[in-house]
């Protein structure tokens, strides 16, 4: 079975936590594929959509995808661009988000506008995934957790997990393990 983790904004395949993952489930027999995001200190739609379109292959319900804060937002329009007979089994979503608060300056609200403002069709991404488990801080400077636990419930049927004082899920916020996500894997 093979699992894309997609990492977050300014992030590597290198960074955060995915190293640590990556190992982990290779140890479980998963082909794991953390791809290099194009532009990732002005991430856009397009560019990551197209990226993801060229790496994905054979894509089935043996299949996982794990998203990092923007990366949930590339994993949601990457799926509700398929065609509909395609199923994924599981999606776990890590910091995920559909609107942003506390960003630093007006350039990176700038780059924020198009991915919270362009409308999402939830109900093609609902009838790709299987099961979606959804990881919120109850200390994330960026993800105000009750709105978007909100509109991940509501409109994707998305399990929450709030976890305590893990920020935003960064090696900056002193993760680099999120064993939670790798139980979620079976």
């Amino acid at each position: 079975m093979k699992i894309y983790i997609i990492h977050r904004w300014d992030g590597t395949p290198k960074s955060d936590w995915y190293p640590w993952l990556k190992k982990e489930l290779e140890k479980r027999g998963f082909e794991v594929i953390i791809p290099k995001m194009p532009n990732t200190s002005e991430p856009k739609i397009e560019e990551w959509i197209s990226h993801l379109d060229k790496i994905i292959k054979n894509l089935d319900e043996g299949v996982y995808f794990i998203g990092h804060s923007i990366g949930c937002q590339a994993i949601m329009r990457y799926l509700e661009r398929l065609s509909t007979n395609i199923k994924v089994r599981k999606v776990i979503f890590v910091a995920g988000w559909f609107n942003l608060e506390n960003l630093e300056d007006e350039e990176t609200e700038e780059i924020a506008k198009s991915w919270i403002e362009s409308p999402i069709n939830f109900n093609r991404i609902k009838t790709k995934i299987k099961s979606l488990i959804v990881f919120l801080s109850d200390n994330d400077p960026f993800v105000n957790i009750k709105e978007n636990k909100e509109i991940f419930e509501k409109n994707l049927n998305a399990k929450i997990i709030v976890e305590k004082k893990k920020g935003h899920f960064t090696k900056n916020d002193g993760i680099i393990k999120i064993p939670e996500v790798l139980e979620m894997i079976r």
